[in-house]
């Protein structure tokens, strides 16, 4: 099978996502009063309505309505005011009533977009990106300085209710195949949930992954969901075909269901591109079905051959009223709109003078934001303290992350690190007290040991001496020394002054200013 790169030489990918959030920060579900809580007891939380039951009418949650209204205004959409609810019918062995409660062609948000940023590694996945100049523009993209911005058009989001869930025993991995026993849990049957389609914009697994990304992290901003790909309440069906460089027609796609995490829908996209490709090549025909990611083998797996609309028999819920949205009320929901994660970046720009590849970072998870926000918040008190916005982003993106990351479902709330350690941190770093491999040092030990970064550079004698007389003194000893080293230094092999610099820290145990002491060396040396 051939590589990505390889495959992109002759094939184009034509890539759509439908994503799913349930809006879990609600109390109750989407037509009744159940109520809404991840791992309760199993078919504790249902009643008439989510059951189905005969006579059970459903009653629509103002809240989620809202909800759906704010992520539509926060990606760019048209709020139509007039919509209704439909029914899909369909074999849902966990719904429980056999149709699932959704929008019609017409739903809540319609034609959307949002702006993906792609740089670095991921940017090299775009096709002769670099036959394009910096401010260039090729259909829906445009060069970037360290990449690209890919304008990604959004069709609709429109609301639903979530199905119930199947506990398949016996089996694979809790997989229907080999089970002997399949159990129903109603609980999750009902649950408000939106559904985001793109339009086909997208050209390679990086940009569905930041598509993804980005909307959670709105989600996040917003306050609509808690956007847990684990538990399920965040989730992905990526639609994807090939059609040769140069033209213009869709072929037969395959669709992905339910990718739960942003390494999965890469690696399962870049898989069927490249095996889409194989079968192509070799004269055989993509048929439109579903197929599984299967992360342990890294291949996908026929599911069910796709359904079309049709298959679905859809009509108008007759237990519902068609909606008609005031502009009252879509403005009442439009002055709930917090600052969103590309609004937060270019204020982090525009007000610290961070690089938009460290604004972007900072933004990726809510709590980072809030983070560096509450730090910047105090160092407005130090004289010119802005200049601590560069290190105290370093320290978030760099040691932070990579900390939480080792940490898995640690929350940065819960860690001893707070605004006013982290900032003091930077100071000590700025002003020379500690050097930046004691800083990591220290950094380390803040998490370990829940203690001040004062305390903990006091009780290990890590303060830096920078006393530029002191430290002359030591470069004079070691020059003096070596004078087969300084020797070979003046004939040209400059990188012995590494030596140098170690045997000053040797004789300083330690604690000299690299700085002072490199720039010491370079002026005694060239003497």
């Amino acid at each position: 099978m051939k590589t990505l790169e390889e495959v992109f030489e002759t094939w184009e990918a034509v890539i759509g996502l439908e994503i799913h959030a349930e809006l879990t920060t609600l109390e109750t579900k989407m037509f009744c009063g159940c109520k809404l809580e991840f791992g309760a007891a199993p078919n504790t939380h249902t009643c008439p309505v989510c059951l189905g039951l005969p006579g059970a009418l459903p009653v629509p949650n103002r809240a989620a309505i809202e909800s759906i209204v704010l992520a539509g205004l926060a990606t760019n959409c048209d709020i139509e005011k007039h919509s209704m609810f439909y029914r899909k019918n369909y074999m849902y062995p966990d719904m429980a009533k056999n149709f699932q409660t959704t929008q019609g062609p017409i739903a809540f948000c319609m034609r959307g977009h949002l702006d993906l940023d792609v740089d670095g590694r991921g940017a090299t996945e775009r096709y002769r990106l670099d036959a394009l100049a910096p401010g260039e523009s090729d259909g829906n993209i445009t060069r970037t300085e360290d990449g690209y911005v890919a304008h990604v058009g959004i069709t609709r989001i429109h609301m639903e209710e979530d199905a119930g869930k199947m506990v398949h025993l016996g089996g694979d991995e809790g997989r229907i195949a080999g089970a002997t026993q399949s159990l129903v849990d109603y609980n999750r049957a009902g649950t408000p949930l939106i559904e985001l389609v793109t339009e086909p914009d997208l050209r390679t697994p990086e940009e569905a992954r930041l598509f993804m990304q980005k909307l959670r992290q709105i989600y996040l901003a917003l306050g609509i969901s808690d956007c847990s790909m684990e538990e399920g309440s965040l989730r992905c069906d990526g639609n994807v075909s090939l059609r040769r460089r140069g033209t213009t027609a869709f072929g037969t796609k395959t669709e992905l269901k339910n990718m739960n995490s942003f390494k999965n829908l890469h690696d399962g996209l870049a898989y069927e591109i490249c095996r889409q490709a194989e079968v192509l090549e070799e004269g055989g025909v993509i048929y439109q079905e579903t197929r599984h990611w299967d992360p342990s083998a890294k291949r996908t797996i026929v599911m069910r051959v796709k359904e079309t609309a049709d298959d679905y028999r859809l009509f108008p819920e007759p237990d519902l009223a068609p909606y008609d949205l005031s502009d009252e009320f879509i403005e009442g929901v439009r002055a709930k709109l917090p600052e969103l994660p590309d609004q937060k970046a270019a204020r982090f720009a525009a007000d610290f003078g961070l690089t938009s590849y460290d604004a972007r970072h900072l933004v990726e998870h809510r709590a980072t934001a809030d983070f560096f926000d509450e730090c910047m918040a105090l160092a407005k008190a130090e004289a010119d303290g802005s200049k601590f916005a560069k290190p105290l982003a370093n320290l978030i993106i760099n040691d932070v992350a990579a900390w939480l990351n080792a940490h898995e479902g640690t929350l940065l709330a819960d860690t001893p690190l707070t605004a006013v350690r982290a900032l003091s941190l930077v100071k000590m770093l700025a002003d020379d007290t500690i050097s930046s491999k004691q800083a990591k040092e220290v950094f380390a030990a803040i998490m370990d040991e829940d203690k001040d970064p004062e305390a903990i550079v006091e009780a290990r004698g890590m303060k830096q001496v920078s006393d530029t007389g002191a430290i002359e003194a030591v470069v004079d000893e070691v020059i003096a020394a070596n004078p087969d080293e300084v020797a070979r230094y003046r004939d040209g092999n400059t990188k012995v002054i590494g030596f140098f610099v170690g045997q000053c820290m040797k004789a300083m145990r330690g604690q000299g200013n690299p700085k002072i002491i490199n720039e010491l060396l370079a002026k005694k040396l060239a003497e």
